[in-house]
């Protein structure tokens, strides 16, 4: 709980911000692997996951800008576990005339996991349901991803995009396998609101 409050302490500056009174949503839907990161790209079966955010800009220029972002999470693998975090990267983009994009994110955040299959304890000579209160673990992460603005001469265009996201869980399996690697496979779209104005 403690590292929760800190990731929400680090983020929380970044919800007052808004740039132009439009608030950027990215909203991606992926699929979830325990593998070493960069060693594969598709894998099946399939384990989904959602992950809805946000971003800052720091620095816009007319190709490229530097931003952070704020996501939230949830998936869920099969016969294993499945886990809601909460993260913040800093991000670079490059924006070429036809409207691509191509990304680099660093990340680091915290994730909560629960198992997906029952689980016992043996006591007094016979099992018994063991309670699962969930893991907290922490997951830095790296992602690139290629992307394309939809309305290439508007700033706050919508965007789609494909992201390949590594992340470590750490810790795991402490004594066992202290860390475990993960990849995403995104598919996702950016698209502006307009944020509401005090009167």
């Amino acid at each position: 709980m403690n590292r929760l409050l800190l990731i929400l302490l680090f983020t929380s500056p970044l919800l007052l911000r808004a740039q132009s009174g439009q608030i950027p949503v990215n909203i991606s839907m992926f699929n979830e692997a325990t593998a070493i990161p960069f060693t594969r790209l598709i894998t099946t079966p399939i384990h989904p996951g959602i992950q809805l955010g946000t971003e800052f800009d720091y620095r816009h220029r007319t190709h490229s800008r530097f931003f952070q972002t704020v996501n939230v999470c949830y998936f869920y693998h099969n016969y294993l576990t499945q886990g809601i975090g909460i993260n913040s990267e800093v991000g670079y983009e490059y924006r070429l005339t036809c409207g691509a994009a191509f990304t680099a994110l660093l990340g680091a955040g915290y994730l909560h996991t629960f198992a997906t299959a029952e689980e016992f304890t043996f006591s007094n000579g016979h099992y018994e349901q063991k309670p699962d209160r969930g893991n907290a673990r922490l997951y830095p992460s790296f992602s690139i991803d290629a992307g394309y603005y939809l309305k290439r001469d508007n700033e706050n265009g919508p965007k789609v995009f494909i992201r390949y996201q590594s992340w470590i869980e750490y810790p795991y399996s402490p004594g066992f396998i202290p860390v475990m690697g993960h990849i995403n496979l995104h598919v996702g779209v950016k698209f502006f609101i307009q944020r509401k104005e005090k009167q």
